[in-house]
């Protein structure tokens, strides 16, 4: 409850069908769905009211100004009469959308109609937040603001964000759930997912002023070093998952009088475990 989940899978996986059928979209053709305590089939106007879900296209119609479209779409879902315009100002308020609530869906840019999209979706207030490839086809500023939003949202509403972006979950999610070939192959946190993978191992990078082939052989001969790459002035090495192996590589590196400039320990990235998990398991086409 209040946490940003990634759920994450190549294309083909399964992600959008899973995500059509946790919203009521799609009938599965086995299985169980419960949101809240709610199942899926047996409760459906109980769980939609529990639910807002953008869809990876935002369900906005052009010719509605941006007020007049939330009005319409508060009243689809139900929302008391006497609460309609309190969660159309909210929604505007959250989603940045005050100064542009008279204006025409169809005049605004793509990332102000990704905005609309979020404000439909949170509208009614709703537990959980569905949200399907939210940041698609926007510019770097554009994406910036949709992973700010989305920051702020996080706690008041349970968000489950699909993407196949890395950098974006990693920006603004809490919790993964990776699937592949419509099963689900790691669910974690990120920082727990990134140790389990590199469990007894460690990536370390070595930047220098004066890198060189003796340098990069006799690195690669330490005790605990598995790997060398030279990358410019940096290597990059495989290493034992032990503090007396770096020590030992930075004592090396400074008796060889290379001129240490930065020494880096890193965990397994999350573009690291994505390949891992899902080529391991036999990616989707």
């Amino acid at each position: 409850k209040g946490e940003v989940v990634g759920f994450l899978g190549p294309n083909g996986a399964g992600k959008t069908t899973t995500m059509k059928i946790v919203t009521g979209y799609m009938a599965p053709s086995s299985g169980e769905v419960q949101v809240a305590g709610f199942d899926v089939f047996e409760e459906p106007v109980q769980v939609k009211r529990k639910i807002g879900y953008l869809p990876e296209t935002p369900p906005v119609y052009g010719d509605m100004t941006v007020g007049d479209y939330l009005k319409f779409v508060a009243h689809l879902k139900g929302v008391e009469r006497s609460k309609v315009e309190k969660f159309i100002s909210n929604a505007l308020e959250k989603t940045n959308l005050g100064d542009v609530k008279k204006r025409l869906i169809q005049n605004l840019s793509k990332g102000y109609r990704q905005r609309v999209g979020i404000a439909q979706a949170i509208v009614s207030d709703p537990e959980i937040l569905i949200l399907d490839e939210p940041t698609v086809g926007l510019d770097p500023k554009q994406v910036a603001e949709i992973r700010d939003l989305i920051n702020d949202l996080a706690g008041q509403h349970t968000i489950v964000l699909s993407t196949h972006i890395l950098p974006e979950v990693q920006a603004v999610c809490e919790k993964v759930i990776i699937i592949n070939n419509g099963k689900i192959v790691a669910e974690d946190s990120l920082e727990g997912l990134s140790r389990r993978m590199s469990a007894g191992h460690r990536r370390l990078t070595v930047s220098v002023r004066r890198p060189n082939d003796e340098l990069l052989k006799t690195l690669g001969e330490q005790q605990g070093v598995s790997n060398v790459q030279q990358e410019g002035m940096a290597f990059h090495l495989d290493i034992e998952d032990n503090d007396d192996v770096v020590e030992a590589i930075a004592q090396h590196v400074l008796a060889a009088k290379a001129g240490l400039l930065e020494l880096r320990s890193e965990s397994a990235s999350l573009e690291d475990i994505f390949i891992q998990l899902t080529s391991n398991q036999g990616g989707a086409a």
